[in-house]
């Protein structure tokens, strides 16, 4: 039996387990109110063009739903063709809106990522929205073929290089907004540029995602600091706990105790509200740079991710390895 799972069921037989799983619980919902509703925003998007990563399940698709409810033009951009469909026809029988689209994009290849901005640029004249939500947690170690590591590459580096690569037509657009769907567990998380290639590891499957989302506010912080004066405004966020299959690759251990506790977690519904007001609010035009909580309150994010010599790091890095620059790509 693996270590983690063994572990787990360890912990699960203590007699504290129950009340401390209750605890947790009701934390979790408790932390669920509402302090902006959606419904009551009256943002129109008609004439406007937004794109939203992972968007045939989960806080994507119903980020999507919610874009496409205000009359956008709206690109789901999935992995899969026959779940990104599948998305589409229910958006638009939804909605009422027959401009509901889908490109097919894997984050975790560049490749990919370069084949759907080469699209994008060729087929839209203008570019609203920009939503980086696609990522995903629970994958052991792997080293794609184009020699990087892929959850860093899923999470973190694809969405770096699908939003330069469409940086001209968002600032063509402007007002523009890029919105980078990260997570409180950015807090414990780490930035090495040797862990996008595997060279140095963070430690554990858990950590591995914690630092993904620390370099999603860290790269937030610094394009919004390139794109002062451009229009294009840049925030990241924290959807909180929420209910999502973006446990599937985890042990089955692992599986069953989020679903313990998932009666007390956001719905995908209500994990998807502090991506949308970071979207389409008028609260946050104008604001850029900054971090906001799943309640959507403006709060700061951690010490590291406030490091504005880390994050210049980190993007010159990251720009090496996308090619952006000079230098051994991939």
């Amino acid at each position: 039996m693996p270590l983690l799972s063994q572990e787990i069921l360890n912990a699960c037989s203590h007699p504290c387990w129950f009340l401390l799983t209750l605890l947790l619980g009701l934390l979790l919902w408790a932390r669920r109110r509402r302090s902006w509703d959606p419904r009551k925003c009256p943002t129109d998007l008609t004439g406007k063009t937004v794109i939203v990563t992972g968007a045939n399940s989960g806080i994507g698709k119903c980020v999507a739903l919610d874009l496409a409810r205000r009359n956008a033009r709206t690109i789901l951009a999935c992995r899969s063709r026959e779940r990104g469909q599948a998305a589409v026809e229910e958006i638009r029988a939804a909605t009422g809106n027959p401009a509901v689209l889908l490109r097919l994009l894997d984050t975790g290849s560049l490749a990919s990522v370069r084949a759907f901005a080469q699209a994008v640029l060729r087929e839209e004249k203008r570019l609203d929205v920009l939503v980086n939500n696609a990522g995903l947690t629970g994958l052991p170690f792997t080293i794609t073929p184009e020699g990087l590591e892929q959850t860093f590459a899923t999470n973190y580096l694809g969405p770096f290089l699908l939003t330069n690569l469409l940086l001209d037509l968002l600032k063509a657009s402007a007002p523009a907004r890029v919105v980078n769907v990260s997570s409180f567990r950015h807090s414990v998380g780490t930035a090495d540029g040797r862990y996008l290639t595997g060279q140095e590891q963070p430690g554990s499957i858990g950590a591995t995602y914690d630092s993904t989302k620390l370099m999603n506010v860290l790269f937030t912080a610094e394009l919004a600091r390139r794109l002062q004066g451009t229009g294009v405004i840049a925030n990241s966020l924290s959807p909180g706990v929420v209910s999502t299959s973006i446990t599937r690759h985890f042990s089955w251990a692992v599986r069953v105790l989020f679903a313990l506790i998932r009666p007390f977690m956001k719905s995908a519904e209500q994990g998807a509200i502090s991506t949308i007001y970071c979207a389409v609010s008028e609260e946050v035009s104008g604001v850029t740079g900054k971090y906001f909580d799943s309640n959507c309150r403006l709060v700061l994010p951690s010490t590291a991710a406030r490091d504005a010599g880390l994050a210049r790091k980190l993007w010159e890095e990251s720009e090496r390895l996308t090619g952006l620059t000079d230098g051994p790509q991939h």
